[in-house]
């Protein structure tokens, strides 16, 4: 059964927890980045009455039945960090979706991978999960090397597939399956077996660890 209120999901170096109004800080913070405001519904105002009402679209997810909405937090002190989503729309269909995004000021500290494995592995530990799809933009190696650790594979270019800002742009489309080599490990992660350590893929502050959100 999906959880019908806000699970939180634990392994160091982060959790994934329900957003709260303490965490207006972190969404005002990155109101001025040139690419989350512009690929999630991140307001770019920078105040704070715009960041709980983004707070409160993110609780929304749930009830409507979008999906989940998570803060990524530090495990050691519960600082939000960025986010991360699972959306649902086409569960019916044996598929879901994720995006995230991570703080500049919080970057090369391998969030983003940690978030991603402990999120993929929680989504496919549901029967009714047979594929999960992440697209990011080509230039964002970053983003795509994140992917690319947490086993998900690219399986192509899609031409004009969205629109960012006022201009259609180009997807890798990535993916991790039942069938995707690894993913028993990823299971067992989120059942609580010990997974073999991989290296972040965030290593420096100039990398852009985040994908296209539904959020």
């Amino acid at each position: 059964m999906w959880p019908t209120v806000m699970p939180q999901l634990r392994r160091d170096p982060v959790v994934l927890r329900a957003f709260g109004d303490g965490d207006a800080d972190l969404v005002c913070s990155v109101a001025a980045d040139p690419l989350i405001p512009l690929i999630t519904t991140v307001p770019n105002s920078g105040t704070r009455a715009d960041a709980v009402a983004y707070i409160a679209r993110q609780h929304d997810r749930l009830a409507t039945g979008v999906g989940y909405s998570f803060a990524v937090a530090e495990a050691a002190t519960d600082q939000a960090v960025g986010q991360i989503g699972l959306w649902l729309r086409n569960l019916d269909q044996g598929r879901v979706s994720t995006g995230y995004w991570i703080a500049q000021q919080f970057r090369g500290k391998g969030y983003a991978t940690a978030a991603l494995r402990l999120l993929s592995a929680w989504a496919l530990s549901f029967d009714d999960v047979a594929r999960i799809e992440l697209s990011v933009e080509p230039w964002n190696r970053g983003s795509w090397r994140t992917a690319e650790s947490c086993g998900y594979q690219r399986e192509g270019l899609l031409r004009s597939w969205q629109a960012v800002g006022d201009q259609r742009k180009d997807m890798y489309m990535y993916s991790l399956t039942r069938s995707t080599p690894g993913e028993a490990d990823a299971v067992n992660d989120a059942r609580g077996a010990d997974p073999e350590g991989q290296p972040p893929c965030d290593p420096s502050p100039d990398c852009v660890p985040m994908t296209i959100s539904d959020d």
